[in-house]
């Protein structure tokens, strides 16, 4: 076997591999008397069909799975002969052989870059870092109190914290649109569970009112069809309704799902929830700060275009998943893939740089760290042991899991060698994206379990 290698432009390399004639012609011919001893044709009996026949009838055939054969296995010698670790799938071209001769062929594809990790040993990282005050669990249980909240009919206008009963049918151009329509529905003025825009326009409305508020889609808004139009929504108010707060003591530790030990357990519980919270908050920085140091550091790193194009496949088929489940929408989303190159680009420079710190450094996956994960995760589940087996027996699943734990690993690693300083942040801060009601739903929830 003859091999050349040839450096077209960047990281794409030619190969070419010629097979001796011989060789394709002795395992085309042992292939065929194999055939001969076993193929029932008529005419002749089993094992006795002269090996020119068999020759004449499926020589096309065997000589052609014979190349395919060893076109998958001299691509793979040729590889290790040269050292060359591919990107992708090559691009194979036969230049002869299909019929007679030396086999000849050439692959084209890009190789994996060589590079140093740059940036780990002077990085320096601002690690947040807050306490758990007596106010946050205050602030917590105000908003636990708002969950427990009953609410009363009232003849006055709407206001802030009032709940509002509306129907409502939402046209654009005259005509409807998916979604467009809700009968008895309950919105919380003030709480953002609908578009503030919407919310505001129901403020001094009273019950047995109507009013036509006007709403324009985001341009990115789900629903392809409606994005960046705007709907007349045609609107009743059914009901005013004022909250009546319960008080904060042991009964309301009890609606919340605290069965023993009152509201002392309850903000114990807050507490500890708040913490937990905070560090995950604190990690999660400390994880964009690295990552954001490694791109910015090694952004010269030439990058095959096969992995980008992989990556932005894969991020398409995911918004592609999201969107059919937010809006039922069953049809073949057109994504164009510059939407997600850059994305992709940033995905595939981080993944490079993390396997080279894991292989240099001899980083291994820590199995009790995979086992600690699938717990946390599995807890926030009604059925945590479900949840567990079903991870168990689905080897993809778990594989996900445990390259989401390596990478901590690496992020770990990377936090060890640089040089840190802790910052003192305020918790609300720390923990400002995740909403307050969000942040109540999940507290409750926690408690309950």
């Amino acid at each position: 076997m003859q091999v050349s290698v040839q450096t077209t432009e960047g990281l794409e390399r030619r190969l070419t591999v010629q097979v001796p004639a011989d060789q394709v012609e002795s395992e085309v011919e042992n292939r065929l008397r194999d055939l001969s001893r076993n193929v029932r044709m008529d005419g002749f009996r089993p094992g006795k069909v002269p090996f020119k026949v068999v020759q004449k009838r499926y020589g096309a055939q065997v000589r052609q799975d014979v190349i395919n054969d060893m076109l998958q296995r001299t691509y793979g010698e040729a590889l290790t002969q040269e050292s060359l670790n591919p990107a992708g799938t090559p691009q194979v071209d036969i230049k002869q052989g299909l019929t007679s001769g030396d086999l000849e062929y050439e692959a084209v594809f890009e190789v994996m870059p060589e590079f140093e990790v740059k940036g780990v040993k002077d990085m320096k990282l601002e690690r947040p870092v807050a306490e758990v005050a007596d106010a946050d669990v205050d602030k917590v249980l105000a908003d636990l109190q708002k969950q427990q909240a009953k609410y009363n009919p009232v003849e006055r206008a709407a206001r802030e914290g009032d709940r509002v009963v509306v129907d409502f049918k939402g046209e654009i151009d005259g005509e409807d649109f998916p979604g467009n329509e809700g009968e008895d529905q309950p919105v919380t003025l003030g709480s953002n569970t609908m578009p503030p825009e919407f919310e505001k326009a129901l403020e001094g409305l009273k019950a047995g009112e109507t009013k036509d508020i006007e709403y324009t889609f985001a341009d990115d808004f789900p629903t392809e069809s409606i994005q960046g139009k705007t709907a007349m929504f045609h609107t009743t108010v059914k009901a005013v309704e004022e909250p009546e707060l319960p008080e904060i003591n042991d009964e309301l530790a009890q609606a919340v799902g605290v069965a023993e030990g009152g509201l002392d357990e309850l903000k114990s519980l807050i507490r500890k929830n708040l913490g937990a919270e905070a560090e995950r908050a604190t990690k999660t920085q400390l994880k964009q700060q690295v990552s954001d140091g490694l791109a910015k550091a090694n952004e010269d790193i030439t990058i095959p275009k096969a992995l980008i194009d992989g990556e932005i496949s894969a991020l398409q088929e995911q918004m592609k998943q999201r969107i059919q489940q937010q809006t039922g929408q069953q049809d073949d989303l057109d994504l164009p893939g510059q939407l997600f190159e850059e994305q992709a680009r940033r995905r595939v420079l981080l993944g490079l740089v993390m396997n080279k710190l894991i292989s240099e450094n001899e980083i291994k996956l820590d199995r009790e760290k995979v086992q600690e994960q699938l717990q946390q995760l599995a807890a926030s589940y009604p059925n945590p042991q479900e949840v567990i087996q079903y991870y168990t027996q689905n080897r993809q699943l778990m594989q996900s899991l445990e390259i989401n734990v390596l990478e901590d690993q690496v992020i770990d690693w990377v936090v060890e060698q640089a040089a840190v300083e802790d910052k003192p942040t305020d918790l609300d801060a720390l923990l400002k994206p995740q909403q307050p009601e969000a942040a109540a739903q999940e507290q409750t929830e926690k408690t309950e379990d």
